[in-house]
């Protein structure tokens, strides 16, 4: 197999010092860039399979976020709010000079999509947004709280809130820590079959700094550029409903239903690089 080329450099934002690889051909007009933003408890080689695909055709970027993988944090205490975590999504645009980027996020790196696309800065540099297995958190407020006082949808609510139960446990002290260092890095690396280091304990300040603090979450707003949401129906974290009121608010809205868990992009990585190049995959 043929060895995956990649080009590095660190780009420094708030604090943090970020690591982005690029792969395939250079940036140019007729060649398309696609920005691949990974989620927890994961760094930027949850996408090497699919990037090995894309490469032959694309100017492919992607980066660890702050603090996971080769990234690092050098200010004192960590910045990790949602408004700085896009504040690195377009620092690392602006360093690698790509305009109308088709940017993909996973998980977390789904989140802070979310909220990029919803920026002022996204014009003229990202044109379309895939989001896979991550929810705008405002939306996700909204949709809780739009289901308390309605009993037909607290089936919905209830699934919902069982498969959430893992942010409350990463919000108590120190015990998260200590089972992902014990046994659960270990599992994890196992069933991924890849190594993820230490970035499970140092990503728990995502949920600490962002989950019931509104105040860190940038301002939302209607989004007109085309969105295409991916809904693993086998995803043990979130449920399929998540994506009911998005029409509200996203104006050229795309939902594809895959059969498929949490991790679609690194268990079917094929689909995941036939997605990007715009072809069908099973709905």
């Amino acid at each position: 197999m043929e060895q995956l080329k990649e080009r590095r450099r660190t780009v420094a934002a708030h604090g943090a010092e970020l690591a982005v690889f690029e792969y395939g051909p250079e940036p140019a007009p007729d060649v398309p860039t696609v920005l691949l933003v990974h989620g927890y408890p994961d760094n930027h080689q949850v996408f090497l399979t699919a990037i090995r695909d894309l490469a032959r055709t694309h100017h492919v970027v992607a980066y660890d976020t702050r603090n996971a993988g080769a990234s690092a944090v050098v200010a004192t205490p960590g910045d990790f709010t949602l408004k700085t975590l896009v504040d690195d999504v377009f620092a690392v645009l602006a360093a690698v000079g790509a305009a109308d980027v088709h940017l993909v996020g996973h998980d977390w790196g789904s989140i802070q999509g979310w909220a990029a696309v919803q920026d002022p800065r996204a014009a003229g540099r990202i044109s379309r947004y895939t989001s896979i297995s991550g929810p705008d958190l405002r939306h996700f407020a909204r949709w809780v709280r739009s289901r308390r006082w309605r009993p037909r949808a607290w089936p919905q609510l209830a699934g919902q809130l069982l498969r959430s139960w893992y942010i409350a446990a990463f919000l108590v002290p120190k015990l998260p820590e200590a089972a992902w260092r014990l046994f659960r890095t270990k599992r994890y690396e196992q069933t991924a079959k890849r190594d993820v280091g230490n970035d499970p304990v140092r990503g728990l300040a995502l949920y600490r700094a962002n989950f019931f603090s509104a105040g860190n979450w940038p301002a939302g707003g209607r989004v007109t550029m085309p969105i295409q949401v991916v809904v693993p129906l086998k995803d043990s974290f979130l449920s399929p409903d998540l994506v009911e009121g998005l029409d509200s608010w996203v104006e050229n809205l795309t939902v594809i239903r895959v059969d498929s868990g949490h991790w679609w992009p690194a268990s079917r990585p094929t689909e995941f690089a036939e997605l990007l190049r715009g072809s069908h995959v099973s709905r």
